[in-house]
């Protein structure tokens, strides 16, 4: 039994006593024999839970004193202070015979093999420590000789060069972020979440009338490592003579298209190999097409009925959907203001546009996604570790004297509270 429910049987114990003393059987105002075996019985009872008691509130006082774990970091300030020393540019040239000869690779060798131990899963390649991203990343070009002055890491490769000229490539934004979305980063093991399942009920009583029992229910979110990777290119000049910026531009890179892909399964996961996604995830609000002004009433109201934070909500949606809002006249066949005024606000919500939210949903087929949602109840988990793994024998690459490379990360991600989200799926922007 914990703490509550000793205290709970106590006092019920207390109350039992005070109800046999309060109405003596025997003489003279005195409890009957069976009233007091009774009450000698409780008294027995009642000093063993005093000590129960007495043993539990010592032992709950000690785990709250206790230094608690770390879910991020390796909880060595030590080892994270290398970590933040780790090359992604020397752990890609370990696993290269010709250029491992030529690049200092001990510390990324040492630090890989400890964080493989830490795992405590088989990990391939060179683990490297996800801390190599908490950075300014800057935009790195694939190859690093040949070609002409526009094209290739040509334009890596010499003195004087500036990260802050590098031009960015157009990719879709990740937008899960810029709305909201929880990132637990830095785990370790396997993760529980609680969520409220149910409230307590509060009810009005008459006197002397008892309260129910109305206690509230607590459900879970399991995260589990799921994996993502990407492979890309890189050439041995590039990473033997390049400025300093290169290591910035590696990181970069991984960084960006592994968020791209945890962007897009936390829209429309499959659940299959990657995580289940919003769109794909029982439970969650839903207002048919087409799109009008009171179709986009009717999704805030959703939200707001499931008492979702809807001052904290904002709107997820495809170039297509923006399109199609900002033509569409609030006031069917008038000339009044469409019903999105602001590129950038939707209902007086933020709203953001990326490729990443599906325009392949429902019937007909070229159906648009548009999402309105509390983002903050979007939980992303990331775990503390990055596998890379370099091929420098791939045929394409091989024939080039480039070197292909394997980036894996372990990730999770689910939504606290279904009813948070909001989707229309059936529009087609035409």
């Amino acid at each position: 039994m914990n703490l509550r429910a000793l205290q709970e049987r106590r006092a019920a114990i207390v109350a039992e006593m005070r109800g046999i003393t309060e109405k003596p059987g025997g003489t003279g105002g005195d409890l009957s024999a069976e009233q007091s075996a009774q009450f000698d019985k409780l008294k027995t009872e009642l000093e063993g839970l005093e000590q129960r008691i007495a043993r539990q509130t010592f032992l709950d006082e000690a785990e709250r004193r206790m230094q608690g774990q770390r879910i991020a970091g390796t909880g060595d300030d030590r080892l994270d202070e290398q970590l933040r020393d780790f090359s992604l540019r020397k752990a890609i040239c370990l696993q290269v015979p010709d250029l491992a000869a030529q690049v200092d690779c001990g510390r990324e060798r040492e630090l890989s093999a400890e964080l493989a131990k830490r795992a405590g899963r088989p990990m391939q390649g060179v683990v490297a420590p996800l801390a190599v991203f908490q950075m300014p990343l800057e935009r790195r070009t694939l190859t690093g000789g040949g070609g002409s002055p526009d094209s290739g890491g040509i334009n890596l490769v010499g003195t004087d060069l500036r990260g802050d000229l590098f031009v960015d490539a157009l990719r879709a934004r990740m937008i899960t972020r810029r709305l909201g979305a929880r990132v637990i980063s830095g785990l370790q093991g396997n993760l529980d979440v609680p969520k409220q399942a149910s409230a307590a009920a509060a009810t009005w009583i008459a006197d002397d009338s008892g309260l129910s029992s109305g206690d509230p229910t607590f459900q879970k979110i399991s995260f589990s490592p799921k994996h993502c990777g990407c492979l890309t290119e890189y050439s041995r000049a590039m990473l033997l003579q390049s400025s300093p910026d290169i290591e910035q531009l590696l990181r970069a890179d991984f960084a960006k298209v592994l968020a791209n892909a945890l962007d897009i399964a936390a829209i429309n996961g499959a659940g299959a190999n990657d995580p289940t996604g919003i769109l794909n995830t029982s439970g969650i609000g839903s207002v048919a097409g087409p799109v009008t002004w009171a179709a986009i009433l009717s999704m805030i109201e959703t939200l707001e009925e499931a008492n979702a934070n809807a001052d904290a909500a904002g709107w997820a949606m495809t170039a297509g959907m923006k399109r199609l809002l900002r033509s569409t006249a609030k006031v069917a066949s008038t000339d009044s203001v469409m019903c999105m005024e602001s590129p950038r606000e939707l209902a007086g919500y933020r709203a953001e546009t990326s490729s990443n939210v599906p325009s392949t949903l429902g019937s007909p087929a070229e159906s648009d996604a548009l999402i309105f949602a509390d983002w903050s109840d979007l939980f992303i988990a990331i775990w503390d570790e990055l596998s890379i793994l370099a091929n420098p024998y791939a045929t394409g690459p091989y024939s080039r004297g480039g070197i292909q490379v394997r980036g894996l990360m372990s990730v999770d991600l689910a939504p606290r509270h279904a009813e948070s989200f909001v989707a229309m799926t059936n529009v087609s922007p035409g």
